[in-house]
């Protein structure tokens, strides 16, 4: 073995190095379209979706000049389809959208895609001052955090793995670490394991902190503090498959994210950031018109060709909206009312 394959580390400082370190799994040229399949690469829905939520966010604000920010951009997939769902004509949005112009925003660590549409524009941080929408579409899960277990009499462990997937437990666990497994995920029985999210609480805080005005969404595979995974959920996929969690840097490490938590990151509900909202993506998406509902089948006789488009179109809705799958993510959204208006500039990540 070599002396990295050697080295002891929290799952935090592992997954930092095999996600974004040097050679890191989200750096490869293919991107995570290559290894596993979210909502954006299920279906034009899902961009045609957050082009509405856009500019209900525009009609909120009172402009037709909106920011959009993709937080963990990928190759700018979602950025894409939804300056091709605005400005396409095809039908896939509501009149809402004519007329917007936005200002597209993808923040990603990777290195910014050839041939990407020149509108978008390509940054490491997020931007300050942001007035439209932050949306973040499986980002959280992929910020890094440690991982404590219950050893024998009870104690809460950081679990320290080795770049070959060995674990073994470490010292106890302590200080705001503990305060947060005290408060949002406490084990109770030798042999629990929790992921400990405070730093993805304080990303979102972050993400909610670069709006001026406008909206900051956070999509994810999630749970809340009454339905927590008895044994964490830590795992990896590679080529499509769910695999065993090594942080070699061959596959993606992932998490589910306690959004609770991240909510209540922001701090208390105010006239300036009112209550977060949690629902499933099968309730928010369907709030934006998208349904699984089968076509009239008088469509087939009349025309043909318009219900096979709408068949496949419901088909795709059904998968982004199912129960067991993608619907059952969780939506967690931050409103932050009025604010001057101002061009965004870079801030911290």
């Amino acid at each position: 073995m070599t002396d990295e394959t050697c080295q002891w580390q929290g799952w935090r400082q592992a997954t930092e190095r095999a996600l974004y370190g040097p050679g890191g799994f989200y750096l490869r040229p293919e991107g995570p379209a290559g290894h596993f399949r979210t909502s954006v690469h299920a279906s034009p829905l899902f961009a045609a979706a957050v082009a509405r939520l856009l500019a209900e966010v525009a009609e909120e604000l009172g402009t037709a000049e909106v920011d959009l920010v993709d937080v963990g951009a990928g190759r700018g997939e979602l950025l894409t389809g939804v300056l091709a769902a605005i400005g396409g004509g095809d039908g896939s949005t509501s009149g809402l959208t004519r007329g917007l112009t936005v200002r597209a925003y993808a923040v990603e660590r990777a290195a910014r895609p050839a041939g990407l549409d020149p509108r978008i524009e390509w940054t490491d941080r997020l931007p300050r001052g942001v007035r439209g929408l932050v949306f973040a579409n499986e980002w959280l899960d992929n910020v890094p955090v440690d991982v404590a277990e219950a050893d024998a009499e009870g104690t809460a462990r950081y679990v320290e793995v080795r770049a070959d997937g060995t674990e073994r437990l470490g010292g106890p666990v302590s200080g705001p670490d503990a305060e947060w497994l005290a408060r949002w995920w406490p084990l109770r029985e030798p042999g629990a394991r929790a992921e400990i999210g405070r730093p993805r609480d304080e990303a979102w805080a972050s993400a909610v902190a670069s709006l001026t005005a406008g909206r900051a969404v956070a999509v994810d595979y999630a749970h809340v503090r009454d339905a927590r995974p008895p044994f964490g959920s830590l795992t990896g996929f590679r080529g499509g498959r769910e695999v065993p969690p090594v942080p070699d840097g061959s596959c993606d490490l992932t998490a589910h994210v306690a959004l609770d938590a991240c909510a209540a990151a922001v701090g208390a509900a105010s006239e300036r950031s009112p209550v977060a909202e949690l629902v499933s993506q099968r309730e928010a998406l369907r709030g934006l018109g998208v349904s699984g509902g089968r076509p009239p089948l008088s469509l087939a006789s009349t025309d043909p060709a318009a219900y096979v488009r709408a068949l496949s179109s419901a088909g795709e809705a059904a998968e982004l909206t199912a129960r067991g799958g993608l619907g059952d993510f969780l939506w967690l959204t931050r409103r932050v009312p009025g604010g001057a208006t101002k061009p965004p500039g870079q801030g911290g990540y």
